[in-house]
C-alpha cells in the first residue's frame, strides 16, 4: 500500500538554521547563527520551577493559563505600557511565541484572506498563513546607510478589501530593528477605519538599546484594540527550549483565540508556568536586560570595527546585520557557508528571510553568547 500526501507547504524544507547549524557543528565553528544563548538561566527560576514540580503542581492546569500567571503578566504589562489587560479573559499563556502566532493567525484568517508580512520576515509566519488558507502579501523593508526601515506608504497600498492582517515585528528579527512613535501611528493611520487586525510579534520586547522605549502596540489606544500581541518569557529569561510565551488580546479576539488554542496545544507545562509567576514578583531580570544585552552588542561591535564588515544599526534584539561586499562578492548563502568553513563562524543570510531570496549581501549574526564566545568568534572574524 502506497501512501499519497498532498503537502500543505510545498514551499518549506530544512530551514536555515538547522542547514547552518549542523554545518557549524560539522566544522568546529563558532555558532552566531541561530539565536539562542550559550549561558545559563537564573539559578533563582530553575529553583523556582523545581519547587513548584515538588509541590506537586504537575497536572494540567487551567487551558488558558495559571492565573498567578496570567495576573503577573496583566501587571507587567499595565507598569510598562499602561493598558490593563483582563487577566481572565484577555490573556492567555502558549507554548511559545510561535504557537502564539500560529493560533492568532488560525483563529482570525480565512481561506481567501490577504495577509500583510513585511520582509525580510521570520519564517514561521508565510506558513502559519498558508494553513489556515490565507494569502501572503509581500511589503519589502528598504535598506540604506542609516539600516532598515518599512515604507509605510507601500504597506497603505497593498491593502485591499480582502485584508484580514497585518503581520509586524519589533523589535525586528532579522534586522535589529524598532519602532519608533511615527511607526505606529503610521500603522495607525492605515488600519484606522477598517477592520484589519493586527498580530504584533514582541518577543524582543526587553533589548532596546540606546535609552530608546519599546513601542508596543499596547501603548495605543486604537492598536491595542485590534491586535494580538506576542511575546516569549523564552527570549526574556534565557530559556528558550521551555518555550512558553502569551498572548494579550481584546476579549472577543481571546475567545476566538482560545478556541484554536484548546485544540492545538491545550496548554502549557505547569510547573513552569507556577515558576515564571514566582519569578516575576522581582522586575529586575526584564527590566536590566536592555542593558545586559547592550554591553553584548557594544563588545560585539567594537571587535567588528577592525574588519572589512559594514555594520548596520542594531537598535534591539541580540541580532546584529552586516554587509559584506567589501570581503567577497558570493551569495549570502555561499558566503555563509564559506564564512564557516574557511573563518569558523557561522552566520545567517538575510535573503532566506524573503519568500523569493533576496540578495542584498547582508548577513545576520547573534550576540546572546558569552563574553568569551564571542571573544573568539571576533579573533576569528578579524582575519577579514
Amino acid at each position: 500500500m502506497s501512501t499519497n500526501i498532498v503537502t500543505k507547504l510545498p514551499n518549506v524544507g530544512t530551514t536555515i538554521f538547522t542547514v547552518m547549524s549542523a554545518l557549524a557543528s560539522e566544522k568546529g565553528a563558532v555558532n552566531l547563527g541561530q539565536g539562542f544563548p550559550d549561558f545559563n538561566c537564573d539559578p533563582a527560576l530553575v529553583q523556582a520551577v523545581t519547587n513548584a514540580m515538588q509541590d506537586g503542581l504537575n497536572q494540567y492546569p487551567p487551558m488558558a493559563g495559571v492565573p498567578l500567571l496570567r495576573d503577573a503578566i496583566a501587571d507587567k504589562v499595565e507598569k510598562l505600557y499602561g493598558h490593563r489587560y483582563d487577566a481572565a479573559s484577555e490573556i492567555t499563556v502558549t507554548a511559545g511565541a510561535t504557537q502564539g502566532i500560529l493560533t492568532s493567525v488560525l483563529c482570525a484568517v480565512h481561506a481567501g484572506d490577504e495577509v500583510i508580512v513585511i520582509e525580510p520576515v521570520y519564517d514561521c509566519y508565510v506558513p502559519a498563513i498558508e494553513l489556515a488558507g490565507g494569502i501572503p502579501v509581500f511589503v519589502q523593508m528598504t535598506v540604506g546607510e542609516r539600516g532598515y526601515s518599512i515604507p509605510w506608504d507601500k504597506v497603505a497600498a497593498a491593502v485591499t478589501p480582502k485584508t484580514r492582517m497585518i503581520m509586524v515585528n519589533t523589535p525586528h528579527n532579522p534586522t535589529g530593528t524598532v519602532f519608533d512613535a511615527s511607526d505606529v501611528q503610521a500603522l495607525a493611520d492605515i488600519v484606522r477605519d477598517t477592520d484589519i487586525l493586527i498580530l504584533s510579534d514582541e518577543v524582543y520586547e526587553h533589548m532596546v538599546y540606546d535609552g530608546a522605549p519599546h513601542q508596543s502596540l499596547a501603548r495605543h489606544p486604537e492598536l491595542v484594540k485590534r491586535s494580538f500581541i506576542n511575546s516569549s518569557f523564552g527570549k526574556t529569561y534565557h530559556v528558550t527550549g521551555w518555550k512558553v510565551g502569551f498572548v494579550a488580546a481584546p476579549a472577543a479576539m481571546t475567545a476566538e483565540f482560545r478556541k484554536v488554542h484548546q485544540f492545538n496545544v491545550f496548554t502549557v507545562n505547569t510547573p513552569v508556568q507556577y515558576g515564571l509567576a514566582a519569578y516575576m514578583k522581582d522586575p529586575a531580570p526584564y527590566l536590566d536586560l536592555s542593558a545586559f544585552y547592550q554591553k553584548k552588542r557594544d563588545l560585539f561591535r567594537q571587535g567588528l570595527a577592525g574588519t572589512r564588515f559594514e555594520l548596520l544599526p542594531s537598535e534591539g534584539t541580540y541580532f546584529q546585520c552586516v554587509r559584506y561586499d567589501a570581503i567577497s562578492d558570493l551569495s549570502e548563502a555561499e558566503f555563509c557557508k564559506w564564512l564557516t568553513t574557511e573563518i569558523g563562524v557561522a552566520a545567517i543570510p538575510v535573503s532566506a528571510f524573503y519568500n523569493t531570496p533576496k540578495e542584498s549581501g547582508i548577513v545576520r549574526f547573534c550576540f546572546a553568547k558569552k563574553d568569551e564566545t564571542l571573544r573568539l568568534a571576533l579573533e576569528r572574524l578579524a582575519r577579514l
